[in-house]
C-alpha cells in the first residue's frame, strides 16, 4: 500500500513538473506547501478576519479561501468550506477560482508592457491594432478609452445571454463578432460605462501587437516572471489540478450546479482562474519587483483625463479600481458565473488581501469585506 501512494505522489509529480516546464516552477511546486510565513503578531487579526469569512458560509457559500501578504510575506492563507460539494472536496490554499474581472488587472500589465516597448500607444486608432474592428460612426476608439471604459463598447446584453456563451473560440480576434457590429453607446471619451467586451478587445490588441498568442503572452510576459504558478486560463476541455466546481443558486436558494460556460470569448477580461495566494504575490509582484515602471504603474493608477483636461470622476484608473473612502486600497473585484473575487492591494502599507468563492454573487452575503484589510494595516 505505501509503495502504491508513493508511486501515485511521484506520477502526480512528474505530470505536474511537466505541465509547469520550467526549474523555477518545479522548485516551487515542491515548495509552496510552506509558504505561509509565521505570524504571531497577526494572530488576533486573523482570527477576526475569520469571523468575516465565516460570515459568508454562514449566508451559504459552498467554498472561500483568503490570502493575505504583509511586507512581501504571505502572513496566511486559508480555505473554508468545499470546492466540491457533491464529493465533500474541502478548499484549500491551492483551489483555484475564476477570478472574473480581476482578470482585467492581470490584462493591463500585459498592456504596460507592451506599452514600455513602444509597442502600443494609447492615443493611436485600435484599427493600427486590429484593422478589421469596424470604425464607427460616433467617433474613433482609442486603447486608452477602452483601458478606462470610456469607449462606448457595450458590456454584456440585459438578457445576460452573452455572459453563458458555449462556443469555443481559438482565438481571441475571432471572439470580436460578439459585439463588433455593435453601435456605440455614446460619443468616445464623453461617459463612463463599465465593458468587459472592451477589455475583451484590449486582449485581441495585445496579441496583434505582440504578435504573440494572447494566453502565451501572458504565460510568458506575466504570470511567469511573477511566479504565478497557480494561475491558469479556465479552459473547460483541460484537466485542471484543484480547479472548485462552480456554484449559482436557484430564486428559491437551493444550490445548484452553474451552467456550462466557455470563457474562452473572455480570457482578458474574465476567463482566468488562480488561488488567492497567487493573486496576493501578483499584488506584491506588481508594485515590487519592477516588472513596469514606477511611472506606467501610475498611469495605470490614475483616473483619466476628461476631453476638457480635467480629472475623470471615476475611481477606475487603466485596469485598476481605487477603492472607497480613501482610494488607498487599490484592485479590482471580480463576477463571474459561479465565481467571485475581492483583490485589494495598500501599496503604501505593502498589504495585499485577496478573497475568492465558488458562488454567482457570493461576496455579496458580508458587505464588510474591505474592512479586513484594515486588520492588517501597522
Amino acid at each position: 500500500m505505501l509503495k502504491d501512494s508513493i508511486s501515485s505522489f511521484l506520477l502526480v509529480t512528474a505530470l505536474t513538473f511537466a505541465l509547469t516546464g520550467s526549474a523555477l516552477a518545479q522548485t516551487d511546486f515542491l515548495q509552496r506547501f510552506d509558504t505561509v510565513t509565521a505570524a504571531s503578531n497577526y494572530q488576533a487579526d486573523i482570527e477576526r478576519a475569520r469571523e468575516h469569512i465565516q460570515v459568508l458560509i454562514d449566508n451559504g457559500a459552498p467554498g472561500v479561501s483568503i490570502a493575505v501578504g504583509v511586507d512581501q510575506e504571505l502572513i496566511w492563507a486559508e480555505g473554508f468550506g468545499y470546492a466540491n460539494v457533491e464529493h465533500r472536496i474541502p478548499v484549500t490554499t491551492l483551489t483555484k477560482f475564476r477570478i472574473g474581472s480581476v482578470s482585467k488587472s492581470m490584462t493591463s500589465i500585459a498592456m504596460a508592457l507592451l506599452l514600455e516597448q513602444g509597442l502600443l500607444d494609447l492615443d493611436a486608432p485600435i484599427q493600427d491594432y486590429v484593422s478589421d474592428f469596424p470604425v464607427k460612426e460616433k467617433g474613433q476608439i482609442t486603447l486608452r478609452l477602452l483601458a478606462s471604459h470610456r469607449a462606448g463598447i457595450r458590456h454584456y446584453l440585459p438578457d445576460g445571454s452573452d455572459n453563458f456563451i458555449t462556443k469555443h473560440y481559438d482565438n481571441v480576434v475571432d471572439a470580436l463578432e460578439i459585439f463588433e457590429d455593435d453601435p456605440l453607446l455614446f460619443i468616445p471619451g464623453e461617459q463612463y460605462s463599465y465593458s468587459s467586451h472592451g477589455y475583451n478587445l484590449i486582449g485581441a490588441i495585445i496579441q496583434q501587437a505582440s504578435g504573440e498568442e494572447f494566453l502565451s503572452f501572458m504565460r510568458n510576459r506575466v504570470w511567469s516572471p511573477l511566479k504565478l504558478i497557480d494561475t491558469v486560463a479556465d479552459h473547460t476541455d483541460y484537466i485542471i489540478e484543484n480547479r472548485a466546481a462552480a456554484y449559482t443558486r436557484r430564486a428559491d436558494g437551493r444550490l445548484r450546479n452553474a451552467p456550462f460556460v466557455d470563457n474562452s470569448y473572455k480570457w482578458s477580461s474574465g476567463g482566468f482562474l488562480s488561488t488567492p495566494s497567487d493573486l496576493v504575490r501578483f499584488g506584491f509582484g506588481v508594485f515590487n519587483s519592477g516588472i513596469v515602471t514606477d511611472e506606467t504603474l501610475k498611469l495605470l493608477l490614475a483616473p483619466p483625463l476628461l476631453p476638457d483636461g480635467s480629472i475623470a470622476d471615476q475611481d477606475y484608473g487603466l485596469g485598476w479600481v481605487a477603492f472607497a473612502p480613501d482610494g488607498a486600497w487599490v484592485g479590482h473585484t471580480g463576477g463571474s458565473v459561479g465565481g467571485n473575487t475581492l483583490f485589494m492591494v495598500h501599496p503604501e502599507q505593502n498589504v495585499v488581501v485577496a478573497i475568492a468563492c465558488n458562488l454567482s454573487g457570493c461576496l455579496g452575503g458580508n458587505r464588510n469585506l474591505r474592512d479586513i484589510g484594515r486588520l492588517f494595516i501597522d
